[in-house]
């Protein structure tokens, strides 16, 4: 059962975020500014129709009107050392994130990958060439099974590079003295190694 205090409140702070008047937000999912007004009264609550327009408005999740409210997270300085990927399995979309929260992709929640420590099949060989990493994997690239991505990553910056089946399992990148390089195998899934010059 829906709470009409909550929701309204949740309506309200939204359309304050947004920078929205009652009016402004009526307008935008075709209703009266009264009924905004009395769903922030907690007088009622919007219909069940209403709900995907007022995620579009306020760029949020259903979820958030139907039971979980918003959920703040703990500041955390976006901290490079807490860099995690997340690849939804439906559309291969790649997100990364830094602090908590949930991130979704094509309706379903995303876990964060879990980096393993890569295998003689994946390991990569690194030969330096002036001031760039020479990098290759002994690792096929049919459109089945092939190195999705590879990313270089310090305490303060990361450098992202895609890779594609058909293509050469090699990348160039600046020279780095130290870091961690990981990298995506779309059957084995996320994996690091320790870069030290």
């Amino acid at each position: 059962m829906v709470d009409a205090e909550k929701t309204g409140q949740l309506i309200r702070r939204l359309r304050k975020e947004k920078g929205l008047t009652q009016a402004a937000l009526a307008e935008k999912i075709g209703v009266t500014d009264k009924a905004v007004s009395k769903w922030e009264r907690a007088q009622g609550c919007p219909d069940i129709s209403l709900i995907k327009s007022l995620c579009s408005v306020f760029s949020v999740e259903a979820s958030v009107f139907l039971g979980d409210g918003l959920k703040e997270n703990r500041r955390d300085g976006g901290n490079m050392r807490r860099l995690q990927f997340y690849l939804c399995p439906v559309c291969g979309n790649l997100m990364t994130a830094t602090g908590g929260g949930e991130r979704i992709c094509c309706g379903r929640p995303l876990n964060p990958l879990k980096p393993a420590s890569p295998d003689a099949d994946h390991m990569p060989a690194i030969e330096p060439m002036e001031d760039e990493l020479y990098i290759t994997f002994p690792h096929e690239m049919t459109k089945e099974h092939f190195i999705t991505f590879a990313a270089w990553m310090s305490y303060d910056r990361m450098l992202f590079i895609k890779l594609y089946p058909e293509q050469d399992a090699a990348l160039r990148m600046p020279q780095f003295r130290r870091g961690k390089l990981i990298f995506h195998c779309s059957r084995h899934g996320l994996m690091q190694f320790d870069l030290k010059l």
